[in-house]
């Protein structure tokens, strides 16, 4: 919690608003450090209240902030529709097929993305007999846009001017007793979009959080429809979980409630099948745990080497003994891509990477460290060795040996 607030320890104020159907919030004044929030979102927060619009942060920095934690990005939510804020700002576009946001665009690179506020489309159909959520483009007011967000935690809103959290759910309860839980029923969330039950596990997992006991038991029991999610989205769920800093402790909840069951049962078989400390099981484990401490120091792994740990010891199952084990490999993968619709430049990545581990072990290289591969192939063996308690001498000297085509631009750069 922010150290420079006791407001989370006072009772909560009310201000009364005209309209007596729409549903006040929960109001506490929180002052954060202003260093933590980037100084271009409060620009475009302002901009936006001067010209008469509500805007406030919300999601995930929100939560953040709360939790002394520094928001990897910002996210602004407002009364203004898309082509509003795109006069506000010269130097943003709209964006979005689904539902349309604008990117303000700062120097560096820096996007911030603003929203108009939505509401859940479910409350224009007739027909509640549909709970899977095909279309998310309809826009609301601010307590509706509240009321459609996945967990408490995340529906907070702030305010910069007042310097209040804006509470229409519950979330700031939740913050203080460190739990996730839903917005409404969870099993009724859950098959709305079955992406929320990922989202719960890797927030329970990256924050340290536990899971209330009835979201836990929606998540076993709307397991199963997780099959009818967009494959690309499982995908990029499964990545986050591993790049959050908490792989271990996230990818267990997923084993332990059986969604690891239902997306990757050729690990999940392995970790049942628990053979000791030698085990496959308990080398994933500590492969995770390598994929942690690389994320702790600021160094994360590339996508394709996560994937190829997550995978390496069903990948390792596929090659043993065949002689070809790049064929080995795609064989394995292919039910994969199938159903989680992983890339193909992953699944080359992984085949190449794990057809040559034998030879990096060797420290032969050979002409693989001409490749693009070269380097994402080591931190996999890195990971490997690590887990199994083995030096990385060999490591070491491939790192360090000449780069052939390194040496080759400093030729062409003495000849200029």
């Amino acid at each position: 919690m922010p150290t420079d607030t006791g407001a989370l320890d006072e009772d909560p104020f009310r201000v009364e608003l005209v309209d007596e159907d729409i549903p006040t919030p929960r109001r506490y004044q929180v002052v954060f450090d202003e260093a933590r929030i980037d100084p271009d979102v409060q620009k475009v927060v302002r901009r936006l209240v001067r010209h008469g619009f509500q805007a406030y942060l919300v999601g995930g920095c929100v939560r953040d902030l709360l939790l002394d934690r520094r928001p990897k990005d910002f996210d602004v939510a407002t009364s203004a529709r898309p082509e509003e804020v795109r006069e506000l700002f010269r130097n943003s576009r709209i964006i979005g097929r689904r539902f349309r946001l604008v990117h303000v665009l700062f120097q560096g690179g820096k996007v911030i993305e603003v929203a108009t506020f939505r509401r859940n489309p479910k409350e224009d159909s007739d027909d509640g007999s549909e709970l899977l959520i095909r279309s998310d483009n309809a826009f609301g007011v601010a307590h509706e846009d509240a009321l459609r967000r996945d967990f408490r935690i995340n529906a907070l809103f702030y305010d910069v001017e007042a310097r209040q959290i804006l509470d229409w759910v519950g979330g700031m309860e939740d913050v203080r007793r460190q739990v996730v839980h839903t917005i409404g029923d969870p099993e009724t969330r859950f098959r709305e979009d079955p992406i929320r039950i990922l989202r719960a596990l890797k927030f329970a997992g990256r924050l340290g959080f536990g899971i209330t006991p009835d979201v836990y038991d929606a998540v076993v029991y709307c397991r199963d429809a997780l099959a009818l999610a967009a494959r690309p989205r499982l995908s990029e769920e499964i990545l986050r979980l591993l790049r959050g800093g908490q792989a271990r402790r996230t990818i267990y909840l997923a084993w332990e409630t059986g969604v690891l069951d239902v997306l990757l049962p050729e690990v999940s078989a392995l970790l049942y099948d628990d053979r000791g400390d030698d085990g496959p099981g308990q080398r994933l484990w500590r492969v995770l745990d390598y994929v942690d401490r690389r994320t702790a120091a600021d160094r994360p792994l590339d996508d394709t080497v996560l994937w190829t740990l997550l995978l390496l010891e069903p990948m390792k199952e596929a090659c043993d003994g065949v002689r070809d084990r790049a064929a080995a490999v795609a064989d394995f993968l292919e039910p994969l891509i199938d159903r989680l619709a992983i890339s193909r430049r992953y699944a080359d990545g992984m085949r190449r990477i794990v057809a040559v581990l034998p030879r990096l072990a060797g420290g032969r290289a050979g002409r693989f460290a001409r490749t693009d591969i070269f380097q994402p192939a080591l931190d996999v063996l890195a990971a490997e060795l690590t887990a199994r308690g083995e030096s990385t001498e060999a490591i070491d000297r491939l790192r360090s040996a000449p780069h052939p085509r390194r040496q080759h631009a400093d030729a062409a750069q003495f000849r200029r």
